[in-house]
């Protein structure tokens, strides 16, 4: 199979859900050769390095600015590293700035496979506001792509909408179970909880997300006052709302109930987890949302918001339980049910984690992967 050449605005060690995407599946891929386009982004990143199966190369200066570059002139970085291949194969992880530059690419190299992959989790005006006058060039990487992987059948109908012709394939993000289907001793569950300030007597109302506007931090935070006190919240994620969630905790007199205790290294947050009781989301938008994912897979009942990728998971009262957008009585009402209801709680926490296993495993991912891009040869 062709050599792949991937595109994407960041890469480790700047990680979001793309970036352990890309890195899970190529690491489950090990017939193919990958090379990875990205901004350079840190002063302190090399130009060129190897992340397990991928040879990366940084495109830049190192300053927050390299992404515009990227988008305008990362095509003909790729141009160079392409230049001896007949039928290179270019992925582009997300319609954003690595999308822009695959389609530069695309545009000086017509026999090219283009693969577009899309994460996007911001509510999806964002990004054709973002876009501006380039709306229209936004668009053309809809219709310039030979196939569209999508994470969420919410996404897969974004691609349509935008203009990409043929049928998308959804295929989500997994977790890693290694890490994440584990079990955890009483003393390891104590411990956590007692270094946060909670008592086996509270109930621990869990979140990992940045701290933005989409994730409805805010929302969990309100549901407080509507639930007893024994019921708390332990927030992990760092983003642009901390000051004002910080101030909503002070206004409604919460301090004693919330707990922020920042960001942490993604293979810490199953101890967080299984020291909890219920996870939340209250999302405002979502393209799938990973989170969640990883903590129906530790045996958390979760509760979430029916909206972006979010209904693909999770089925009411069966792997987990929907509150209303934009209410914070209706998340109380959620938990409070989850947790007034040991049938229904043990309900969900053995079929979420069943489902994870057997649907969002990164092994079944990369294979379904594998799949499209020899669909996509084969197309040639």
């Amino acid at each position: 199979m062709n050599r792949v050449l991937i595109f994407t605005t960041t890469y480790f060690p700047l990680v979001g859900g793309a970036e352990v995407a890309v890195k899970e599946v190529t690491d489950r891929l090990p017939e193919q050769e990958f090379d990875l386009v990205c901004a350079k982004i840190k002063k302190d990143l090399p130009r060129v390095e190897t992340i397990g199966r991928v040879r990366v190369h940084r495109f830049g200066f190192g300053y927050t600015f390299d992404k515009y570059l990227f988008a305008a002139f990362g095509g003909f970085c790729g141009l160079w590293l392409t230049r001896r291949l007949k039928q290179p194969i270019i992925w582009a992880v997300m319609a954003s700035y690595g999308g822009f530059a695959a389609l530069v690419l695309c545009l000086f190299r017509r026999n090219t496979r283009f693969l577009l992959t899309l994460q996007e989790g911001d509510p999806l005006e964002h990004y054709t506001n973002r876009a501006g006058i380039f709306s229209s060039f936004h668009k053309l990487i809809f219709k310039r792509a030979d196939a569209v992987q999508a994470i969420s059948r919410f996404l897969a109908d974004w691609a349509k909408q935008m203009g990409f012709r043929g049928t998308p394939s959804v295929i989500p993000n997994g977790v890693d179970l290694e890490i994440f289907d584990v079990s955890q001793t009483a003393e390891e569950r104590k411990h956590i909880r007692t270094e946060h300030g909670f008592t086996e007597n509270d109930i621990v109302l869990v979140t990992a997300s940045r701290l933005v506007t989409k994730n409805g931090v805010d929302l969990l935070i309100r549901s407080l006052t509507h639930l007893p006190a024994h019921y708390k919240a332990l927030i992990l994620g760092v983003g642009e709302d901390a000051d004002a969630l910080h101030s909503i905790v002070t206004e409604l007199g919460l301090e004693t109930r919330v707990v922020f205790a920042g960001s942490r290294p993604h293979r810490e947050l199953v101890s967080f987890y299984q020291a909890s009781d219920i996870f939340v989301r209250a999302s405002r938008s979502e393209g799938l949302g990973n989170a969640f994912l990883e903590a129906m897979a530790t045996g958390l009942p979760i509760i979430g918001t029916r909206v972006g990728g979010i209904p693909d998971f999770l089925l009411d009262g069966e792997t987990g339980m929907f509150c209303k957008t934009e209410n914070p009585v209706s998340l109380a009402q959620a938990v409070q049910h989850i947790w007034d209801d040991a049938a229904l709680r043990a309900k969900l926490i053995e079929q979420g984690r069943a489902l994870v296993r057997q649907k969002y495993n990164w092994n079944t991912i990369a294979g379904l992967f594998h799949d499209v891009l020899k669909q996509l040869v084969s197309n040639t």
